[in-house]
């Protein structure tokens, strides 16, 4: 089994490949060419750049069991349609029961967006979502052995 982390933009990287390794599971980051990341413990897997290219690879290397870290609903749609686990940045564990809530939330902020509306931006980011994070994923991983 692997976790995967889609490294475009992810602050729990660290947290991630620790978790990762130290339950004895193999751990890939995917990203593009901006945001190169290397970790010891770690595979990583550079894509090129361009719109959805790291959420495309990803989505053709998983496989059902595995674990997928992405703040990207649409990746995390995908990833349970493979049967693939995901996690957000902040411990959420997508499921088929919250998705399509999340999608339709996103798709009304992309609307109001486009209309040339604004929304509030995330907060800074707190040592006690960093703390949730783990915490959650420390369970999905032995969840699943």
């Amino acid at each position: 089994m692997t976790v995967f982390i889609d490294g475009d933009g992810c602050p729990v990287v660290d947290i991630a490949v620790k978790s990762a390794t130290t339950a004895g599971w193999d751990c890939v980051i995917i990203c593009d060419t901006s945001h190169h990341i290397e970790k010891a413990d770690a595979k990583t897997i550079t894509v090129s750049q361009g719109a959805d290219s790291v959420d495309f690879a990803l989505v053709n290397l998983i496989k059902a069991g595995d674990i997928v870290i992405t703040q990207d609903y649409g990746l995390a749609a995908m990833c349970l349609a493979r049967r693939a686990f995901g996690i957000n940045q902040n411990g959420l564990v997508y499921t088929n029961d919250n998705i399509d809530a999340l999608l339709t939330q996103r798709h009304t902020a992309r609307k109001v967006r486009s209309a040339g509306g604004r929304l509030k931006g995330p907060s800074k980011r707190t040592p006690e979502q960093d703390r949730a994070f783990e915490k959650a994923l420390s369970s999905l991983l032995n969840q699943i052995e």
